[in-house]
């Protein structure tokens, strides 16, 4: 049923109305457009439309709704519904019958869909936010890991001067940064509430705008009927903002694919992001990369298409302008995928150090340092210059790097070098020279490292105009990390046991029993448990494996966590927790308890010590003390597990 059918006499036709209906795209902001409505209803009441009770009952009819939308939001696709705006309409009025027909009284699709569309993007630039910051993190981690590393520097693809490979990991660093600060612009600007303005004109009802906007987060209200509801401004910075983004990441991967390949193999990705060859068996394939460096491509064609969408478009709404969700929740959704494989790529890299060192060394990178050399013996740079370059070819006649070429030799171009030069010469002398503000010297690279840490915080830590809160923002931080750690759980091969895994786990199992790590668990109890249980392979060998014991609603135990000794340290003892606590997650557990005497290792996980004696008298009856330990060696540790719907939409109604 179309809630536009008055003025017709016949119905669309099927062509039309498949053609017409945005509900497979739009379904998306069902929680936003709840959350809208319920703000809508406060409104009209304020002006006497609606009574207290009918408020109250299209309120707590809203809320159900909501409560079941974020539970199953697939049940939208089942509707013959035009788009979101008409579903949640429609199940409102088939819940409180003609009440609900009173709802959408003084408000128009156009000013509802500019409403939930803003309230989409603000919620998803927060986590975007998360996103960029993560990666900012993890190429932290890899530049701290290698800021002593040296590495031959380019300039149009030809070797250049020596630098570290802290310091290319810094410049990626600074890019994201720059990204962060264009998307919280971004989401500052799209901060303010269409709601009110109508189909074009405004509402004719005395509706307080401004406290409508707050009492939906937003920071204000627009100033202009005609610009709310035609305003698409945020959906183009958005999408610039990613494409810009995107522009980086691919640098980032190309950089990488080049430093992968077999002529330069100064670094080897990791099993987690590459696939191999179904021809040549020695193939090991950067693909991971290769697809960051193509999607940026799609992301650009969503940010061109909704610029030619917009252009010369009369005002106010025109049909046009429902193009707008489909480009961007994909390119969004895109770019968020990107980062996140972007850490993973970064987390796994191993760099040949040896292999980098020896190109810096090659190539004569070292040549600018002979030229500041003569430089300082009075030479002007441009003379200086040319000499240098008298030596360079020197130098390649012979086929000697510079530093190799003797005093005599080095004289016979200029009489003022002298026994000293050689200590300009080395690779060392090179970087630590580099002291100037953002320079490659290891000392810069550790300042700029310390910077970046607490810049990071920063953002972490602010209340973000347009963003979520401090206590929402640690939230998101938090189930991007999960998403991110499910990711990788799923990269290692974790995956829910299976009968025919038994004989794996029970030997797993016995060994470390039988060493006192763990408590034994019988066959028969494994069997039972089966179900409870996760395991890694590699290469279709099941060398790990964990339980999660559920004791009663929202609380359980991680039990029997055990990998082999030959998979030692190689991640999938933290895959295993990581994909227990994702399942936690989405069956709404709301706390995991470990009991464990190497607390250090549940720490990074996000563990957090606890008292033992806290714990109900089941659980400890239920874990008995291994003969070969301590009791009172045995730490209580807890993880808060964040329940699915506080991150369903940002947005809180007063």
């Amino acid at each position: 049923m179309a809630l536009w059918g008055g003025r017709f006499k016949g119905q669309p036709s099927l062509q039309f109305k498949k053609f017409n209906d945005s509900l497979p795209v739009d379904y998306r902001m069902a929680v936003q457009d709840i959350v809208g409505s319920i703000a809508w209803a406060g409104a009209i009441h304020s002006v006497g439309i609606i009574n207290q009770q009918e408020l109250t009952q299209l309120t707590s009819a809203l809320n159900e709704l909501k409560a079941s939308v974020i539970e199953n939001p697939q049940q939208i696709l089942g509707s013959d519904a035009e788009d979101i705006h008409s579903w949640v309409e429609l199940a409102l009025i088939e819940k409180t019958g003609d009440l609900g027909k009173k709802l959408h009284t003084g408000r128009s699709r156009n000013d509802q869909v500019a409403t939930d569309l803003k309230l989409w993007c603000k919620e998803t630039g927060g986590e975007l936010l998360f996103a960029l910051v993560t990666l900012q993190q993890a190429l932290m981690n890899l530049a701290e890991r290698e800021k002593d590393t040296v590495l031959p520097g380019y300039t149009h693809l030809q070797r250049a001067q020596p630098i570290t490979f802290g310091h290319w990991c810094l410049a990626y660093v600074e890019m994201f940064n720059r990204d962060i600060g264009r998307l919280k612009d971004a989401i500052y600007r799209l901060d303010v509430s269409p709601l009110g303005s109508g189909a074009l004109a405004g509402t004719a009802y005395a509706i307080d705008r401004n406290q409508l906007a707050h009492n939906l987060g937003f920071r204000t209200a627009t100033l202009n009927s005609l610009d709310a509801v035609s305003d698409r401004d945020h959906v183009i910075e958005l999408l610039a903002t990613a494409s810009i983004s995107m522009m980086h990441l691919s640098r980032f991967a190309e950089d990488l694919i080049f430093y992968n390949s077999g002529e330069a193999g100064f670094v080897e990705m990791s099993d987690l992001v590459s696939s191999g060859s179904s021809l040549m068996p020695q193939k090991k394939n950067p693909d991971a990369c290769e697809l960051i460096r193509g999607k940026a491509g799609r992301v650009f064609g969503s940010l061109t298409g909704m610029l030619t969408t917009m252009k010369a478009l009369a005002l106010a709404y025109n049909k046009d302008m429902q193009e707008d969700k489909e480009g961007l929740f994909d390119a969004l959704d895109t770019w968020q995928e990107c980062m996140e494989m972007a850490v993973l790529v970064a987390d796994g890299l191993k760099v040949n150090r040896s292999r980098t060192l020896a190109a810096a060394q090659q190539g004569y990178a070292n040549a600018t340092e002979l030229a500041d050399y003569l430089v300082s013996k009075d030479i002007p740079f441009r003379e200086a210059h040319h000499i240098v370059g008298e030596v360079v070819l020197g130098a390649i006649d012979k086929g000697v790097p510079l530093e190799d070429l003797t005093l005599g030799q080095l004289q016979s171009y200029s009489e003022k070098i002298g026994q000293d030069v050689y200590q300009h010469l080395s690779i060392e002398s090179t970087l630590d020279k580099r002291e100037a503000l953002g320079g490659t010297s290891r000392g810069q690279v550790k300042q700029a490292l310390a910077t970046v840490q607490s810049g990071e915080r920063e953002i972490l830590n602010e209340n973000v105009v347009g963003a979520p809160g401090k206590q929402q923002t640690q939230v998101a931080l938090k189930q991007v990390k999960q998403r991110l750690d499910a990711q990788k759980a799923a990269a290692m091969s974790v995956r829910r046991a299976r009968m025919s895994d038994i004989d794996s786990i029970a030997s797993l199992v016995d060994y470390w029993a039988q060493r006192g790590e763990i408590l034994p668990r019988s066959r028969d109890n494994i069997i039972h448990a089966v179900q409870n249980f996760v395991v890694a392979e590699v290469e279709g060998e099941v060398v790990g494996c964990a339980s999660l014991y559920i004791y009663q609603t929202g609380l359980a135990e991680i039990r029997s966590l055990v990998i082999a000794e030959s998979a030692h340290k190689q991640g999938q003892g933290q895959a295993l927790v990581q994909y227990l606590l994702g399942f936690a997650h989405q069956i709404e557990l709301q706390k995991i308890i470990v009991l464990t005497y190497i607390p250090d290792y549940f720490k990074p996980l996000g563990f957090k010590v606890i008292d033992k004696a806290s714990l109900a008298a089941n659980i400890i009856e239920d874990s008995e003390q291994s003969p070969h330990k301590d009791p009172d060696d045995e730490i209580a540790m807890e993880y808060m597990v964040d329940s699915g719907d506080k991150l369903s939409s940002t947005t809180q109604v007063n």
